[in-house]
Order: C-alpha cells, then sequence, then structure tokens
C-alpha cells in the first residue's frame, strides 16, 4: 500500500481525485492511502437528511456518495482515505470497515485512549468520564440515549464502486469542535463529539496521522 501525505487539502478536489483514481484503476492498481486535513466543510451522505443540517452559516456544505449522514470536517482532524480493491485484498465490506474501526482503537490506545464501538452507529466512541479507562461497556444501551456517557471521537462513511473503496474514517485530534454544534452529528441530535486534546491528549495532527497510517496498513 502505497501511502501519501497530502497536508491540509480542500475537500471538493480530494472527494474528485479519490472517484477519477477509483474509475481509472485496473486489478493490477497498487492501493494507495490518503492522509489530510481540510479546510471547514460538512460533507452530506447519501441518506443525508436536510433536517440534521441545523445552521451551517459560512461553512460550505458538499454531497456526496459516501454513506451516513452529515459530518464536518476542519483542521486538525486527520482524514484517512484508503483506496482498497477488496476483491483483490479478499474480504467484504462489513470486515473493512472493522479493519477501519480496529485502526482507530489501535490508535487511540497509542495514546492510552479506550475506544468503543456502538452497535448500529459506525465510528468510534470514548467515555467521557474516564476516557483511560479499560473496562469494556456492558449492558444495553439505553434505547432513549444510546450514547449516554459517551462522545464521539471518530466517524467513518465509505463507499465502494467496482469492489474498490474510497471516503474513509476522520480522527478528531485538535480542532474546532464548535460546528459539530450546527449539525446533528452523523444524524444524531444531540451527539457529544471530543477530539483527542479535550480529553487530555497533547500530541501533534503528524504525530496522530502517522499512527493511523501504520495501523491502517498493517490491516488492510
Amino acid at each position: 500500500m502505497d501511502v501519501r501525505l497530502l497536508g491540509q487539502v480542500d475537500y471538493l478536489p480530494t472527494y474528485e481525485a479519490m472517484q477519477a483514481f477509483t474509475a481509472a484503476r485496473t486489478p493490477s492498481s497498487p492501493d494507495e492511502l490518503w492522509m489530510c486535513e481540510h479546510p471547514p466543510v460538512f460533507t452530506q451522505g447519501l441518506a443525508g437528511l436536510a433536517s440534521h443540517l441545523l445552521v451551517p452559516g459560512d461553512i460550505p456544505v458538499v454531497q456526496t456518495n459516501r454513506g451516513g449522514q452529515v459530518t464536518f470536517h476542519g483542521p486538525g482532524q486527520v482524514m484517512a482515505y484508503p483506496l482498497v480493491n477488496l476483491q483483490r485484498a479478499g474480504y467484504y465490506v462489513k470486515e473493512y470497515v472493522f479493519k477501519l474501526e480496529e485502526s482507530i482503537i489501535r490508535t487511540l490506545a497509542h495514546f492510552g485512549v479506550t475506544g468503543h464501538r456502538v452497535a448500529g452507529a459506525p465510528g468510534i466512541y470514548v467515555r467521557l468520564d474516564d476516557p483511560f479507562s479499560h473496562a469494556a461497556l456492558v449492558g444495553p444501551a439505553p434505547a432513549a440515549d444510546p450514547f449516554k456517557g459517551l462522545g464521539k471521537i471518530s466517524a467513518l462513511g465509505i463507499k465502494v464502486s467496482r469492489h474498490c473503496t474510497y471516503h474513509g474514517a476522520a480522527l478528531n485530534v485538535a480542532m474546532d469542535l464548535q460546528p459539530f454544534e450546527r449539525i446533528n452529528p452523523c444524524g444524531y441530535a444531540g451527539l457529544k463529539t471530543v477530539d483527542l486534546f479535550t480529553i487530555g491528549v497533547e500530541t501533534t495532527w503528524e504525530e496522530a496521522a502517522r499512527v493511523l497510517a501504520g495501523q491502517l496498513a498493517a490491516r488492510l
């Protein structure tokens, strides 16, 4: 897998470049992993509802063909875009998503943070009261508040075309979190969004990107 560190790049040209790369792939094209961050932008998934975009203000909104609902991207957030031929790799979409989530969990563990999955809600979450606790989430989530006590630190949204993936995962490192209050993140009203800085981890975008790239490259 070729890893490309793109730095800060505009969202729309990057999205278009992923589409072009995927359309031009041949069975022998090497897989790539693009690591970057974007200027502030809201992105809507295929099933995205306008009602979840509350007060976008001066931040642009881009319609995309990934799965999921609306989310926010901005400086201080690591974006990981794996461009993987799943047919050649030998696993299905469900396993691919698991590998993405596991890479995020292992990256958080590198910084001493325990990441959690929530059934039916792709992405990775942390305990707000003690992000460094290794205790597992136990028991059924409250029906009225499945994210009680949790904050979302990583969002996922993918597209598969001709067995090849694009879009990917976001890891919040040290960013302006206020724009998440202008939306229902990933379609969930009131969902708390956090980053590594707000839970007590001081690191750089570059270090977080390096660790996540290594975890993804090892698993994909």
